[in-house]
């Protein structure tokens, strides 16, 4: 216990460095966090804007599925600031220049050290937008706002952190082997992230299933939000599947976890 109060306080005094050397810069600090911003802020414009033209895309509303967006962004969001470390341009980053062999040198937890090394707090006003996005959405859409909707839509984000954390890692792992970022990666992150901010009955029934039993992104928003709209889930899946974001999220992340151990393992360096 006492090892772990000593680690998080640790970690909090990385953290801390990393706002200050960004807060030093101010002017630069808000450019970066207005254009973040103005990213999704457009992004999300051109879908509210266009969608009540047409009423509803494939039976779902323009506050549903700024529900699924919402949550969605949300989630990305907060995970690239927790897991901006393991973000294979960073990570990779730290291989080429040789700085990784000098988180292997110090007295600290390795993964705490790479979590603390990249912390965007720039990123913190799309968080802001995200949740007003969400909130719109739990306003307008057809659900009943009760505990249960809570819970459900909470483990649909803390699941979508995990999993998408799980990518960054793996992504960030790989480059201990290929030195630069692996362009396939992204696809799997930020063009997952994109996939799940949609109605997933939109895309045609291979990619569906694709991204349900093979890649379980349905598993994270697309389920748990049907769930909460009162519809039954696709291709004759029970009720409870809906349930399952928290559990997919962590296991894919324990998974990622170890297989970032066996990396470092076996880590040789650039020579640099």
């Amino acid at each position: 216990m006492a090892s772990l109060r000593h680690h998080t306080r640790l970690y909090f005094r990385l953290l801390g460095a990393q706002v200050r050397s960004q807060g030093a810069y101010r002017t630069s600090f808000l450019l970066d966090s207005l254009g973040t911003l103005l990213i999704t802020a457009a992004e999300f414009a051109a879908l509210a804007l266009v969608l009540p033209r047409f009423g509803s895309l494939s039976g779902w509303t323009l506050g549903e599925i700024c529900l699924l967006y919402g949550l969605a962004e949300l989630a990305f969001v907060l995970m690239d600031i927790l897991f901006g470390g393991f973000d294979a341009p960073n990570l990779s980053g730290h291989v080429r220049s040789g700085s990784f062999s000098t988180f292997l040198l110090r007295p600290a937890p390795l993964t705490l050290q790479v979590f603390a090394s990249d912390f965007a707090l720039r990123r913190v006003a799309r968080v802001v937008l995200a949740a007003a996005i969400a909130g719109y959405g739990l306003t307008h859409a057809d659900l009943s706002l009760n505990a249960e909707t809570a819970l459900l839509l909470l483990s649909s984000v803390l699941g979508m952190i995990a999993f998408f954390g799980a990518l960054f890692v793996v992504g960030g792992t790989l480059t201990f082997w290929t030195v630069d970022s692996v362009e396939a990666m992204n696809v799997l992150t930020y063009g997952g992230r994109t996939l799940i901010s949609y109605p997933m009955d939109i895309y045609g029934r291979a990619l569906r299933r694709t991204f349900t039993f093979i890649i379980p992104a349905a598993f994270l928003s697309y389920f748990p939000v049907l769930r909460v709209l009162g519809r039954p889930l696709p291709d004759g899946l029970p009720d409870w599947a809906a349930l399952l974001p928290l559990p997919v999220g962590l296991l894919a992340l324990s998974a990622a976890l170890s297989f970032f151990r066996f990396g470092v393992r076996h880590y040789q360096g650039t020579g640099t």
